[in-house]
Order: C-alpha cells, then sequence, then structure tokens
C-alpha cells in the first residue's frame, strides 16, 4: 500500500477528518487508491484512507486549488512548506493529494487489513 509520513502536529488533524488533503514535492508520486499516512516519529500511529485525486500543478496555485487562500497568503505557504522541504519555491511543482476522511473509508467493500 502506498503510504506518506505526516508531521506530528497534523497526524490528529488526519484522524479527526478535518485534513482531507496534502501537497508534497519531490516525493513518491501518489496515486488513487488506498493510502497509509505513518505519523513522523511513531510508526504505530497510523490512518488509512481512500485517495480519490491526485493533482500536480505549481505551488503558487496550491491553495487557491484547495480553497485556502485567504488562510495561505504567499509567505504563510512558503514558511509551512519550507518547514518540511527547505528547498522549495514559489514556482516548483506540487503534488496535491485529496482524499476521503479515515472514517468515510472504511465502509468501502475492499478496506484493506489496518497493518502494514
Amino acid at each position: 500500500m502506498q503510504e506518506l509520513g505526516v508531521v506530528p502536529r497534523l497526524f490528529p488533524l488526519v484522524v479527526a477528518g478535518q485534513k482531507t488533503s496534502t501537497i508534497r514535492w519531490r516525493e513518491t508520486t501518489i496515486v488513487p487508491g488506498y493510502m497509509r499516512y505513518v505519523c513522523d516519529g511513531d510508526a504505530t500511529s497510523t490512518a488509512i484512507v481512500w485517495v480519490t485525486r491526485c493533482t500536480e500543478m505549481p505551488l503558487s496555485k496550491a491553495a487557491a486549488f484547495v480553497g485556502r487562500q485567504s488562510e495561505w497568503p504567499k509567505d504563510v505557504m512558503l514558511s509551512g512548506m519550507r518547514e518540511h522541504y527547505p528547498e522549495i519555491e514559489w514556482t516548483d511543482i506540487v503534488q496535491i493529494v485529496e482524499h476521503l476522511t479515515p472514517a468515510d473509508s472504511m465502509p468501502l467493500s475492499n478496506y484493506p487489513a489496518a497493518t502494514p
């Protein structure tokens, strides 16, 4: 199963269903289907979600794409992304991964076992 790490401060938002997208740069390409989030620093904390759409675009367009442009003006967006990707630039191409909540992913008929 495809897998992505997520920083500890964001992991509870994934589990609660409040975070249903992620922006990635120069990482493994994600495709629609099941994906396991693993909390960085605690490999036993995981959440399985159903990825619905993956889109590539410049970072400069990403906030508007996920409907967060008012919360993430350029300086906030760059600062946040550089916490994880220090070399990222405003014009770099990122992958936006959109997914169902863990709760909405579980009822799907082909839901995988929770263990890797």
